[in-house]
């Protein structure tokens, strides 16, 4: 079966969740409080795999605010116990068709089983069933279906087949019984044989009285009962539920734990501990009494080995990392608990800085990982159904980089043999790829002061974005952004410049070149804008961190950031021919990307792009071109000439090259094509 939607009512912090959705993976987003644990918690309450564990409790359970009154109501018969968890499953393939072999294809219409379970702490299902086609495919597997068209016999349900069927039986034995009377009556030996064969003739067959017997059982317990008892329970899955607790402390008394499993008492971090242990093929008898030393220590390295291959699969922060177990007599200085009899430790060896640290003293991410692990591997082995997990915060303690590995860990190891629905608030924790597994989780109530209408108060899941208030959307505008610098701005060969005005430039220069035979840029870079010389440095060096990319800048050089553009190499951020400038390609001492065309055809673009705001034309005379860089002399000039309107934004005169590059591309100087296409070659050589 897989669970299709789920609803929460009256339980903590929720009043009607509203239904949610839910498909292979499922991610729960909302900031804290929002009630995201409340909705795992009761939903894993409906079939819990540790049995025990689906008690829903008014005193504990039920919201607050409002438990006074509904004790009451409960108590004077006004309403019943409240239904916690309704939970919708469709079947596949395999149970529907066990259903549909037995009692007629298109006997369940909706091919969906809905379970419920609230303060009355009993299990309800619900069914739609096609009486009829049932009771026909009964009839026609007992050969009945023609005789009761012919004998036009009315029934609508099985409850009324069975009575029909019963009725004619009775009929039926009438017939007989009047028949054989009168056979039994007759003088003649012959006829009244012939009498009596025909008499035997009229009763009910053993087909007939078997499909009573039949339907008398279904009627029993009634049709829906008896096709989910029968045909469905068997396949509903078992819910698992993960947090924080269960993260395992990675050393234990081993005569203790047995003494726990033995009396069915594990404590919460003991199924980590045990499913490390068994995943690393021990056995906590052998552990006490191995044959010989030897024997043990190669269990023991061995299972260690296992594990680090294991591990290191879906961990990419540390890869000097192995596990290792040791076995040994308890000393007086050990944890409580741990003094007597026999411990197991689970260690930690960290082969860059040659130290051995106990499991449960690495960082609180590592733990966690570590823990959910080894417990899913223990339970993989063993289980014998789908299993749903339920994750609350899963990885909060990891390092952006490793909730990426757990992301890709749902997704190679996990989706396909369970659905996995998790909490999160973490942008890092949101698979942009999927942002359609996304439900979020807002509760109004703590977001306002104000009274809500009852239909608004409490938690509620949420598809639709707009519904959503500004802090619940955080964790999905983090992961968006993030996509989108990734997708737009960054790729595998990324070229850092100041900023939009560069890339117009460089974007229109290089398209002018490939129509004129020459270099242009190489189309493998990305020209990544951003937003300021003095960006440079910190955006250098965090796309400069990720593994397997190639990053160059083409900047701005002015007196003032002559340091700043040294720095870039000399701190190892960039190569220094990673490290390129305009002025490099002007022969000047500074420069910025206008400087690459030369002062004439700068000015008459700024002329053509201000021309409704310039009092007259600028020309080229009029400047003090004694500054290295053009935009320092218009912006001088300026001062002096004001714009009717506005001020000078050198973005526009870019925009506007962009816009008529047709047309202006023929005014462009040899000395012009030659500084761009020099700068072409240069970043086009650093890719090889």
């Amino acid at each position: 079966m897989i669970l299709k939607s789920f609803q929460i009512c009256d339980f903590q912090s929720v009043t009607a969740s509203n239904p949610a959705k839910v498909g292979d993976i499922t991610c729960l987003v909302g900031k804290n409080e929002a009630g995201k644990t409340a909705l795992l918690k009761a939903l894993y309450r409906l079939r819990p795999i540790t049995k025990g564990d689906d008690k829903f409790d008014v005193t504990d359970d039920y919201p607050r605010s409002r438990v006074t009154e509904y004790e009451q109501e409960v108590k004077a018969g006004k309403r019943g116990q409240a239904i916690v968890v309704t939970a919708t499953f469709t079947l596949e393939k395999e149970e529907l068709g066990a259903v549909e072999e037995y009692f007629g294809k298109s006997v369940l219409p909706e091919s969906a089983v809905t379970l419920s379970r609230g303060y009355e702490n009993k299990s309800y299902f619900d069914l739609k069933i096609d009486e009829k086609i049932a009771g026909e495919t009964l009839l026609a597997k007992a050969k009945l279906a023609g005789e009761f068209k012919a004998e036009n016999i009315k029934w609508d349900s099985l409850k009324a087949l069975a009575a029909a069927l019963q009725g004619r039986g009775q009929a039926q034995q009438k017939k007989f019984e009047d028949a054989n009377v009168a056979a039994n009556a007759l003088a003649d030996a012959d006829e009244k044989k012939k009498a009596v064969a025909e008499a035997q003739s009229l009763q009910e067959t053993s087909a007939a009285k078997s499909l009573r017997t039949e339907l008398d059982a279904i009627n029993g317990t009634g049709i829906h009962k008896h096709i989910y008892d029968k045909f469905l329970e068997a396949y509903v899955p078992e819910f698992l539920y993960f947090d924080e607790y269960y993260q395992m402390r990675g050393c234990e008394n081993i005569e203790a734990l047995q003494k726990r499993i033995a009396a069915k008492q594990l404590n919460p971090s003991d199924h980590p501990l045990l499913g490390l242990i068994e995943l690393a093929g021990l056995k906590l008898e052998e552990l006490l009494n191995p044959a010989r030393t030897q024997e043990l220590k190669n269990k023991l390295q061995g299972a260690g080995n296992h594990l680090t291959g294991k591990i290191l699969k879906y961990w990419s922060q540390n890869r000097h990392l192995r596990l290792a177990f040791d076995v040994r007599p308890a000393r007086p200085g050990d944890p409580e608990g741990m003094r007597d009899g026999t411990n197991i430790w689970a260690e930690v060896a960290d082969q860059k800085h040659f130290v051995n640290t106990a499991l449960g003293t690495r960082s609180r991410g590592f733990v966690w990982f570590f823990s959910f692990l080894a417990w899913y591997s223990r339970l993989k082995a063993t289980m014998q159904q789908r299993i749903i997990l339920l994750l609350d915060e899963p990885g909060l303690s990891l390092h952006a980089r490793a909730q990426e590995d757990l992301l890709r860990y749902f997704e190679q190891e996990l989706k396909g043999d369970h659905q996995v629905l998790y909490s999160t608030h973490s942008p890092f924790m949101v698979d942009v790829k999927h942002f359609e597994r996304v439900r979020i989780v807002q509760d109004k109530t703590i977001d306002s002061d104000a009274a809500l209408p009852p239909e608004e108060e409490g938690t509620k899941v949420l598809v639709d974005v707009l519904e959503a208030g500004e802090d619940s959307l955080f964790p999905l505008q983090g992961a968006l952004g993030y996509e989108i610098y990734q997708g737009l701005f960054i790729g595998p060969n990324s070229l850092v410049v100041e900023g939009a005005s560069d890339l117009l430039f460089i974007q229109a220069l290089s398209s002018i070149m490939a129509e004129k035979g020459r270099k242009g840029l190489n189309p493998t870079w990305t020209i990544t804008p951003v937003g300021g010389a003095d960006k440079v440095p910190t955006f250098v060096a965090l796309i400069g961190a990720q593994k397997a990319l190639r990053v160059a800048t083409l900047i701005d050089l002015q007196t003032s950031g002559v340091q700043m553009v040294e720095n870039l190499y000399k701190r190892k951020l960039l190569a220094r021919n990673h490290v390129l400038t305009f002025a490099q390609f002007t022969g000047k001492t500074e420069a910025d990307i206008e400087d690459m065309f030369g002062a004439d055809f700068y000015v008459e673009l700024v002329n053509e792009e201000y021309k409704n705001q310039l009092s007259q034309a600028i020309t080229a005379a009029d400047l003090n071109l004694h500054h290295p860089r053009i935009l320092v002399s218009i912006e001088e000039y300026l001062k002096e000439n004001p714009l009717k309107t506005g001020g000078f934004n050198h973005y526009r005169p870019a925009r506007y090259f962009m816009e008529n590059t047709g047309r202006l591309a023929k005014n462009l100087s040899a000395a012009t094509l030659d500084r761009f296409e020099e700068a072409f070659k240069a970043l086009n050589a650093l890719l090889t």
